[in-house]
């Protein structure tokens, strides 16, 4: 499944749930299927772990000027930032203060 991509494997994933859902197919067609989605689930896994690693989150230096730091899924323990105040977490985080004094 090499050209295929992230978002067609999941639609083929989502379609063989709903088929497995339903029951209404033979027992030896369901394992086919069963057998695809752990193929797909791997491959989609597989891809977001990819993704993952790409990922860089630009942080605010004392100077002023964005840096890209790693990506840390264990810093928010799982939960996504806070969209309220418009900016990035870590652009909150007290550098305004010593930016207006500069």
């Amino acid at each position: 499944m090499p050209k295929d991509k992230f978002e067609d494997a999941l639609n083929k994933l989502e379609k063989i749930v709903s088929k497995l859902e339903e029951g209404d197919i033979p027992l030896e067609e369901s394992l086919k299927l069963y057998e695809e989605g752990i193929r797909l689930s791997r491959f989609c896994n597989q891809k977001l772990d990819e993704a993952e690693k790409r990922v860089e989150i630009l942080m605010k230096g004392k100077e002023g000027t964005l840096k890209p730091q790693p990506f840390d899924p264990s810093i928010n323990s799982g939960q996504a930032p806070s969209i309220n105040s418009g900016q990035a977490p870590s652009m909150n985080s007290g550098q305004n203060s010593s930016d207006e004094d500069e």
